[in-house]
């Protein structure tokens, strides 16, 4: 039997559970969420990253399925719960292979089933405009993590790739925390600067995620976690899910995609717009100045290093697929975890190793950080603490 052939036959037993993948936000930029015009139950390579032929190919259980809006979003709230009603609409249109999922349970009830458990995560804290009762609200809706920043700041917590306001978090920041802790929602430590990561760690009884980061010590990009916050994670319980994005996981793509990205800017796009337009702009700059190609291998590295720093049992998968304009060779889209696994395998890891990645960290994480809420729900009513009250200048 090939590496290959083993690979996807473990994925048979213990498929993946991948921590973070933006077809909604696809969905919504591309056809605004004509679900006819982009019908995931066809092969959809033309314009996606994602489809169910593709997501049986690669052997995945589980998807989380962020729910992102722009931080500059005129209405966060508002858009946020358009991406809720998208995957919902999804889950709708295809339930013999998407099965929703709001526990660890579900999660294991779908792979009984040969479904795929359909979760949510919100990729931002400004989903929740500064107000734990619309916290409370997503988590109603059927988001189970939310990333506490995306590019930006948002007024109670630091992102890692914006200018230092707050130090990490604040004190609103903290409740924040202790709130998703009460309710059972993962606090997703992806997009958030390293002080932001600690003080979660610090103020957090629940396991955390990331949900789509890599190692800092293989790529020194502040969107990856440091070695002190990876090897923080066995004694908090939580689990960091390697991204496949390029310019996280390569260092040579770091100072490529600081170009291109300016290059975006000069043609008045955003830097993460996907569209058809956008992406006319990002060939053209890559034919001029072609970009360093991440692979399999550049992946497995990371994983390699992380299992090293936090354990075997504290890591996953977490490929950002349909959030990013380039993947790894051989990661094309998420038909390629098995060539992930392969690499696996043929650098050692045992099939039991390759289980904890691929499934049982990922249920482990999300019952334990369930099992909390039960505890801190029978001692502890909601918060509705405000951010004017709790970080309210002194004087």
């Amino acid at each position: 039997m090939t590496s290959l052939e083993a690979a996807r036959e473990l994925l048979g037993e213990f498929p993946v559970v991948d921590g973070h993948n933006d077809l909604p936000w696809a969905l919504r930029a591309q056809v605004r969420y004509d679900l006819d015009a982009r019908d995931i139950a066809a092969d959809q390579s033309a314009h996606l990253h994602t489809d169910i032929p593709r997501l049986r190919a690669g052997g995945v259980g589980a998807q989380y399925w962020s729910v992102y809006v722009r931080t500059d979003a005129p209405d966060p709230v508002a858009a946020t719960l358009e991406q809720i009603d998208c995957v919902r609409q999804l889950m709708a249109r295809h339930p013999g292979d998407l099965r929703p999922a709001l526990t660890a349970a579900d999660m294991e009830a779908a792979r009984g089933e040969g479904r795929i458990a359909s979760l949510m995560g919100a990729e931002g804290g400004h989903s929740i405009a500064n107000s734990l009762g619309t916290l409370r609200g997503l988590y109603g809706l059927g988001v189970r993590y939310m990333t506490l920043t995306h590019n930006d700041n948002v007024d109670w917590a630091d992102s890692a790739t914006d200018e230092p306001k707050a130090g990490g978090l604040t004190a609103f920041g903290r409740e924040v925390v202790r709130e998703m802790n009460r309710l059972g929602m993962l606090v997703d430590l992806s997009h958030v600067a390293a002080t932001t990561m600690r003080d979660a760690l610090d103020a957090s009884s629940a396991p955390v995620i990331f949900s789509h980061s890599s190692a800092r010590a293989v790529c020194d990009h502040p969107r990856n976690v440091p070695d002190d916050v990876l090897e923080r994670l066995p004694a908090n319980g939580g689990m960091a899910m390697v991204t496949f994005v390029p310019k996280f996981v390569l260092q040579a793509a770091v100072d490529w995609t600081a170009a291109a990205d300016e290059n975006m800017r000069a043609h008045g796009f955003h830097h993460l717009d996907t569209t058809a337009e956008a992406m006319k702009v990002h060939r053209a700059f890559e034919e001029r100045h072609p970009r360093p190609v991440a692979t399999v291998a550049t992946v497995a590295d990371h994983l390699d290093h992380m299992r090293e720093a936090a354990g075997i049992d504290h890591i996953g998968i977490g490929g950002d697929y349909d959030g990013t304009a380039f993947t790894p060779e051989g990661l094309a889209d998420v038909a390629g975890y098995p060539n992930l696994l392969a690499e696996l395998l043929d650098r050692g890891w045992s099939k039991a190793d390759l289980a904890k990645l691929t499934w049982k960290n990922a249920v482990r994480v999300l019952d334990a950080a369930q099992d909390v809420a039960r505890g801190l729900q029978a001692t502890r009513p909601p918060s509705n603490a405000t951010i004017e009250s709790l970080d309210a200048p002194a004087g």
